[in-house]
């Protein structure tokens, strides 16, 4: 004990004298523990002079030193409480009758059995307590790794634990494994990650790196949610294999993910840094299918403050969930080719698409459903593809984000893209926000305003009906508003063009069906016209098709130009 004090005397003498103000560096010195596993501290080696077979009940016995139950079990009376005072219990059971052992007391030479509570909710992992192998290995090391890990986390949690924290790790996971010791031998990827349970929390730092071991597997999992709900994961960083995985057997080999919500509910997570996953950095769907009676939803599911970066699909899918907000996140180079690696479709930085058919009958099946989705205050850089796009879904919020690979939706309803900052690198053969497609039937309802989009060939791509945009600001955009197919019900206004781009125009309606659309109180300052309708409403069934273009604004050089078109009412 006096090597221990000695350093403490004098660093506390050093920071006295250095700063007698500076009460943090004072409190953090003497709240340092260095006796604790969690404190990077050495457990005391020196052999106990006591045994536990005269332990009486309702007793306290303070570990202070190395105490081997030489492979015995050994059965407690019952409410034996055991305190950690620096020491160590090896090489044997301890058979519980009710009572409480610290946490810090634990290790893989122990095992504990009955009824016994952890000291505190939390535990902290000392990697060196528990026989994992980090750095790296073989297959077979990082199966018993991923083995071990999983087992302490669940019983944690069986001894009442509700927090596991992981400070300095480092260390690969086999994931690609059937473990499965039933006749049903499938291999499940969210059965053979790491998994967490219920009503816990896993808490890792920014010095907590888990990887997956390199493998061939289509599809894989390293950390999952499955069927489990009121679980919190924090901090860390998950490492995908895509540059060492082996694509040698052929197809896409898309779906090896790093952190899987497979019909989890009431789940945040927070501060996690997700890269190089050969397939999606995070997934959130169902089990089992929308239209089945045993469909479990994820639900309830809030994604804050994480990283995703360079995964070889997406970033970020959501293809089964509702009740989702996505905050505060930074999405980088979703999609991108790498030195061993190409990127593999959709490559967006989050992608919103539930799978869906239609019937013999032409009715939609929907074997997911995605709804109820926030996605806010992001920023997104570097995607392949796409910034964030809504392929399939509904009721979903794009707000206060920043991307530079623009937003969209294809077949969706009550989708709201609003007060985003969509700025472009320049390139004017991109979209900013690409709204709908043609030809579809169920988009419809959907929102674009308070947006400020810049940089790009055409600033809102419009498709389909029932849509309003309104209280954008457009600027050096080629094209502000291009409708080049079938659009109805819709009401553009109070939407600012400014564009000195050669030939620019701020509304430009080409090769279009346009009915019930509604354009006004709109600024147009662009080089071209302010608004251009060529070849409109041709088509015999478009003959009653009508546009009502009144009181916009023109700073432009030429105002508005009406060719070859019908139906267009232009007032005021």
């Amino acid at each position: 004990m006096y090597r221990s004090l000695k350093p403490m005397i004098v660093l506390l003498s050093f920071l006295f004298l250095f700063s007698c103000n500076n009460e943090d560096l004072l409190n953090d010195a003497l709240t340092d523990n260095t006796d604790t596993p969690d404190g990077n501290g050495e457990i005391i080696s020196t052999p106990c002079d006591f045994t536990l077979d005269n332990v009486s009940a309702n007793s306290t016995v303070e570990i202070d030193c190395k105490l081997d139950l030489e492979g015995k079990t050994v059965v407690l009376p019952s409410n034996v409480n055991f305190e950690f005072k620096g020491g160590e219990i090896i090489n044997g059971t301890l058979d519980f009758s009710g009572g409480v052992i610290d946490g810090k007391l634990l290790n893989y030479q122990l095992t504990i059995t009955g009824d016994a509570q952890l000291k505190e909710p939390t535990f902290f992992f000392d990697p060196e307590r528990w026989d994992i192998v980090q750095g790296e290995t073989s297959s077979e090391v990082a199966l018993d790794n991923n083995q071990k890990l999983e087992g302490l986390i669940y019983e944690i949690k069986r001894l009442g634990g509700t927090t596991f924290e992981i400070d300095e790790f480092d260390a690969y996971f086999e994931v690609s494994k059937v473990t499965s010791t039933t006749t049903n031998q499938n291999y499940y990827p969210s059965k053979e990650a790491v998994n967490v349970p219920s009503d816990f929390n896993l808490k890792m730092s920014s010095n907590t790196h888990l990887r997956v071991f390199p493998n061939d597997k289509k599809k894989y999992a390293l950390l999952a949610i499955r069927d489990d709900s009121n679980v919190t994961i924090t901090g860390g960083n998950l490492h995908g294999d895509r540059d060492e995985h082996d694509y040698s057997s052929g197809g896409t080999h898309e779906w090896g993910h790093l952190l899987e919500l497979h019909g989890a509910q009431d789940v945040e997570i927070k501060d996690v840094v997700m890269s190089m996953g050969s397939g999606d950095g995070m997934k959130i769907h169902s089990l089992n299918h929308n239209f089945q009676p045993n469909y479990i939803p994820s639900q309830n599911i809030v994604v804050s403050n994480c990283t995703f970066d360079a995964n070889r699909r997406n970033n970020l899918s959501i293809t089964d969930g509702n009740t989702i907000i996505v905050e505060n996140c930074t999405f980088l180079n979703a999609g991108i080719d790498t030195p061993n690696s190409e990127g593999t479709a959709p490559k967006f930085g989050i992608d919103v698409e539930a799978y869906r058919t239609r019937g013999d009958d032409g009715e939609l099946i929907f074997y997911e459903k995605a709804t109820d989705i926030i996605i806010r205050n992001n920023t997104e850089k570097g995607s392949a593809a796409g910034g964030f796009l809504v392929a399939i879904g509904d009721d979903v919020t794009l707000e206060n984000n920043t991307v530079e690979n623009g937003i969209g939706f294809t077949l969706a309803t009550g989708v709201k893209i609003i007060n985003n900052r969509i700025i472009g690198n320049g390139d004017m053969s991109e979209n900013g926000i690409t709204a709908g497609k043609p030809g579809t039937e169920t988009t419809y309802n959907n929102e674009i305003s308070g947006n400020t989009i810049e940089g790009y060939g055409t600033g809102i791509t419009l498709y389909n009906k029932q849509v309003k945009v309104f209280d954008n600001n457009l600027v050096n955009t080629r094209n502000g508003i291009l409708i080049p197919d079938e659009v109805e019900e819709a009401e553009i206004y109070n939407n600012t063009f400014t564009s000195n781009v050669s030939g620019s125009h701020g509304i430009f309606v080409h090769i279009a069906s346009a009915d019930n659309v509604t354009i006004y109180e709109n600024d147009f300052d662009t080089d071209s016209y302010g608004m251009n309708f060529v070849n409109v409403n041709l088509d015999a069934s478009a003959a009653n098709n009508e546009v009502l273009v009144r009181d916009n604004t023109f700073a432009s050089n030429q105002t508005t130009r009406v060719h070859n078109s019908r139906g267009i009412n232009v007032e005021e």
